[in-house]
C-alpha cells in the first residue's frame, strides 16, 4: 500500500509518496511540492566494480516535456540529449551525497530523476535532492544521510525559503544549501553583488529549514526502510604502506618540496617508479601505488597542519603570480589572457544580434538566453592525450558557474541590445580554472566594449583538518591541494560583493565557522587579484570592435508592421539582401538593425523608415514614376505609397500629352499638396519648380523616401526642359 509523509518548508506542503511507482527499484519515492512532481529511484550493482578509487555513482536527470505540457522541438518530437538544465541539476543532486558513502564501497550505483509534472513555480531540483537521499535511504545501500536541501532567496531585505520561479526574478540572492542534521555539505550560489555576512546568514538559515526535510526522511526509513548492506572495510597492506613511507622519506628527510607542477609531478614519477623497483615482485603495483598516495597526502597535510606551509613554498594566504593581457586576437570582438601559476585561461568575447540568442526547449519558464559562457578543457592543459568530444558534465557545470558570477554585471537587453557568447579556453591547468575562466571572462567583456557594471574576478579556497580540532584554510589551491584537500570553495565576485559561490567537501560536511572564515579570506584574496586585472584594463572600452555588428533600434507603429514584413516575408528580405543587415520586427514596433557597416544600417533604416512613414502635405519628396495615364503620372514618393501628379501639375508650362514629359521609369521631386478623407495622396511637380523659381538660390531640399541613395533634387531648371531623369529606354 502507498504511503504518504508529509511536511511544510516556505509556506507549501512537500510530499514524499513511497509504494506506489517502480517497486522493483531498491529504492523508489515520488516527492510533490506545489504541482511539481518527481520520481527519484536508486539501484545498486550487486557486484563490486574492480579498479576504481572513487564511488562509482551515476545521476541522470530525465527532464520529460510533458511534465510542462510541452512537445519537444527537434525534429523527432522527443527528448534527446539532456539540457544543460537537466546536467546541472545532476551535478547538484550528486555533489551532496557523494561523500556519505563509506570509504572503500566500489558497487555502481545509479539514480534516476524523472520530472513527471512541473507547475514551472516550483523547481525540481531541490525535490531532486531530497528524492534521492530518500529513494537511498529507504534502499539497501549503505547511504550515510539523510541530506535535506532548501533553495533560498533575498527578497526586499528578507529571506525567502524555496521562492518560487517568479519570486526570483526580484530576488537578490538564489542559493541552495543541502547537509546533514549536523552540517553543510554542498552549497551553490548565485547572487547580485551580495555581502558575505548575508550569504552566511543565508546558508545557516537554508540549513535550518533544510532540517524538516531531513526530519521527514528519518519518519520514512522507519518505516520503510530496508537493512542496509555492510560495505566491504577498506583494506590497508600494511607492508606496501611501509614501504611508500620509506621512499618518500628518504627523498624529503624534513619536509616535502616543489616549485611547480611540473617538478612535483617528475617527483612524483620517479618516486613511483622507485618504489614499484624495489618492491613490485612482492607487493602489487595497484597495492603499492595506493599506499604511495596515501601517504604522500598523509605527509603533505601534516606539513601544512604543522608549519603552515604548503609545498610550493607559498604561505596559506599567498596566491600565485598573476598576469593578465587584453586584444590577444587581431579579428576578435575581445579577448582576455589571465594567467595565475599554472593555470592559463583564454576567453573570447563575440557579440551578435538578438536573433542570434539561444532558444530553450525545456521544462523552464525561460524561452531564451541572450548570455553564454561556454568553457573548453582540451586534453593539451594537463599534458595529456585523450579524446575530444562534447562537452562533459564537468565543463557544462564549470562554464555555468562563471555564466552566473558574470550575470549580474552585464548590462539590460534596453542598453546593449546584443546577445553576448563568451568562450573560455583553457590553455594550463593547475587549479581552480573555473575561477580563472570569470577573471578571464570579466578582461574579454571589458575589450569588446560591453558596458559591464564592475570587473569580476574569483578564488578557489581549500581546507585541510586535522586531530585536535587543527585545520588550516588555504587559499588560490592547485590542482594536488584540491586532491589531498577537504574542501573546494569557489568564490567569485566585484569589489562591492559575492555574485556566485560554490561549496563542494569531501568530508561528511563542514561547520558554519569554517565558511565564514573562509569567506572572509576570500573577499581578500578577490581584492587583490581585481587589484592585479585592473592595472591592465579596469573598465570597459567606449566602443566596441570594428568587427562586431552594430545594432540599433528604431520603433515604428505597430500597424505598420505589415508594411516591413510584406507578403510572406518578401519586403524584410529583400531589405535584408540589398542591405546585408540584420533586421529583427518585435510585436511592439521596435525593430532591431544589425551590421558592422554603419552606412548598411543607416540604408536600411531609411528604407523602414520610407515604408511606415506617412506623406506629409508641403514637403518634397524623391519620387519615382510607376504608371502614365492620359491623365497624368502616378509617382511612388515611399515604398508602396504613390500619388498622382494631374497633367496639369507636371510642369509650369502646358502639358499636352503625358509621355511627352514622364514615363515610367523616370525619377521626379514632388510636393505633396494634399491627402484626401480615403488617404489618396495628390502631388505636383509644378510646386516645386515654381518655389525654386520664387527664390532661386533656395534648394528645394526632398524628404528620403523609398529610394535612399537617389538623387536629392536639382538645381532650378531649365526653361526649355523640366527638371526630370529619364530613366532606361
Amino acid at each position: 500500500m502507498p504511503h504518504i509523509f508529509e511536511t511544510e518548508i516556505g509556506d507549501r506542503s512537500l510530499t514524499i509518496e513511497v509504494g506506489k511507482f517502480a517497486d522493483q527499484a531498491d529504492g523508489a519515492v515520488t516527492l510533490r511540492y506545489g504541482d511539481t512532481l518527481v520520481l527519484v529511484t536508486a539501484c545498486m550493482s550487486p557486484m563490486l566494480r574492480e579498479g576504481v578509487d572513487f564511488v562509482p555513482m551515476t545521476v541522470d536527470y530525465e527532464e520529460r516535456l510533458y511534465a510542462a505540457g510541452k512537445i519537444p522541438g527537434s525534429f523527432f518530437r522527443r527528448e534527446g540529449r539532456p539540457s544543460q538544465d537537466a546536467i546541472l541539476a545532476d551535478r547538484l543532486t550528486d555533489r551532496p551525497l557523494r561523500p556519505l558513502f563509506p570509504d572503500g564501497f566500489r558497487n555502481d550505483i545509479q539514480i534516476v530523476i524523472t520530472v513527471l509534472s512541473a507547475d514551472q513555480e516550483n523547481t525540481p531540483d531541490i525535490l531532486a535532492i531530497v528524492g534521492a537521499s530518500a529513494a537511498l535511504g529507504i534502499s539497501e545501500i549503505p547511504f550515510q544521510g539523510p541530506v535535506g536541501a532548501v533553495r533560498v532567496g533575498y527578497i526586499d531585505n528578507k529571506f525567502v525559503m524555496n521562492p518560487t520561479f517568479t519570486q526570483l526574478l526580484d530576488s537578490q540572492l538564489e542559493l541552495v544549501v543541502a547537509g546533514t542534521k549536523e552540517a553543510v555539505i554542498m552549497v551553490e550560489a548565485g547572487a547580485k553583488e551580495v555581502a558575505e555576512e548575508i550569504i552566511l546568514e543565508a546558508i545557516e538559515l537554508g540549513h535550518q529549514a533544510a532540517q524538516k526535510a531531513i526530519t521527514l526522511q528519518e519518519e520514512l526509513i522507519r518505516a520503510w526502510g530496508k537493512p542496509k548492506i555492510e560495505a566491504a572495510a577498506k583494506e590497508v597492506n600494511q607492508a606496501a604502506q611501509q614501504a611508500a613511507s620509506a621512499v618518500i622519506q628518504d627523498r624529503f628527510p624534513q619536509e616535502i618540496y616543489w616549485k611547480d607542477k611540473s617538478e612535483q609531478e617528475a617527483i612524483t614519477k620517479n618516486l613511483k617508479e622507485e618504489l614499484l623497483r624495489k618492491h613490485q615482485d612482492s607487493i602489487s603495483e595497484q597495492e603499492l601505488i595506493a599506499a604511495f598516495n596515501s601517504e604522500l597526502k598523509a605527509r603533505i597535510r601534516s606539513s601544512i597542519l604543522a608549519k603552515g606551509q604548503r609545498p610550493s613554498g607559498r604561505s596559506l594566504n599567498d596566491i600565485r603570480p598573476i598576469t593578465t593581457e587584453v586584444g590577444c586576437l587581431p579579428r576578435t570582438h575581445g579577448s582576455g589572457l589571465f594567467r595565475r601559476g599554472g593555470t592559463q585561461v583564454l576567453t573570447i568575447a563575440t557579440l551578435g544580434s538578438p536573433r542570434e540568442s539561444q532558444m530553450i526547449d525545456t521544462i523552464s519558464q525561460e524561452e531564451s538566453k541572450r548570455f553564454l559562457h561556454h568553457y573548453n578543457f582540451p586534453p593539451f592543459s594537463t599534458g595529456e592525450v585523450r579524446r575530444i568530444g562534447t562537452p562533459s558534465r564537468r565543463s557544462i557545470g564549470h562554464g555555468a558557474l562563471a555564466e552566473r558570477a558574470l550575470l549580474p554585471v552585464l548590462p539590460s537587453e534596453g542598453d546593449f541590445p546584443y546577445t553576448i557568447r563568451l568562450v573560455s579556453e583553457v590553455l594550463s591547468s593547475n587549479g581552480s580554472t573555473s575561477m580563472a575562466s570569470v577573471c578571464a571572462s570579466s578582461l574579454s567583456l571589458m575589450d569588446a566594449g560591453v558596458p559591464i557594471k564592475a570587473p569580476v574576478a574569483g578564488v578557489a579556497m581549500g581546507l585541510v583538518q586535522g586531530p585536535d580540532n587543527k585545520y588550516a584554510l588555504l587559499t588560490d589551491i592547485e590542482g594536488f591541494e584540491d586532491g589531498l584537500g577537504d574542501m573546494d570553495f569557489k568564490v567569485a565576485g566585484t569589489a562591492n560583493g559575492i555574485t556566485a559561490l560554490q561549496l563542494d567537501v569531501k568530508t561528511k560536511g563542514l561547520s558554519l565557522g569554517f565558511l565564514g572564515e573562509a569567506l572572509s579570506q576570500a573577499s581578500q584574496a578577490r581584492l587583490f587579484i581585481l587589484d592585479r586585472m585592473n592595472e591592465t584594463i579596469n573598465t570597459s572600452r567606449l566602443s566596441i570592435s570594428k568587427y562586431a555588428p552594430r545594432i540599433t533600434k528604431i520603433t515604428i507603429d505597430p500597424d505598420k508592421i505589415r508594411y516591413v514584413i510584406g507578403p510572406g516575408g518578401r519586403v524584410i528580405r529583400s531589405i535584408t539582401e540589398e542591405t546585408k543587415a540584420t533586421i529583427e520586427v518585435e510585436s511592439d514596433g521596435t525593430v532591431i538593425i544589425g551590421s558592422p557597416s554603419s552606412e548598411a544600417t543607416q540604408k536600411a533604416i531609411e528604407i523602414i523608415k520610407g515604408l511606415t512613414s506617412e506623406a506629409e502635405v508641403g514637403v518634397n519628396y524623391n519620387g519615382k514614376v510607376t504608371r502614365v495615364m492620359d491623365f497624368g503620372a502616378f509617382v511612388e514618393i515611399m515604398p508602396g505609397k504613390e500619388g498622382l501628379v494631374h497633367i496639369s501639375e507636371l510642369a509650369d508650362y502646358r502639358v499636352t500629352r503625358v509621355e511627352d514629359v514622364a514615363k515610367v521609369g523616370d525619377e521626379i521631386m514632388v510636393m505633396v499638396t494634399g491627402i484626401d478623407h480615403l488617404g489618396r495622396i495628390n502631388l505636383s511637380h509644378r510646386a516645386v519648380l515654381q518655389k525654386l523659381s520664387q527664390d532661386p538660390g533656395a534648394k528645394a531640399e526632398p524628404r528620403p523616401g523609398g529610394h535612399p541613395g537617389g538623387p536629392q533634387g536639382s538645381g532650378p531648371p531649365r526653361p526649355s526642359r523640366p527638371p526630370f531623369r529619364r530613366g532606361e529606354r
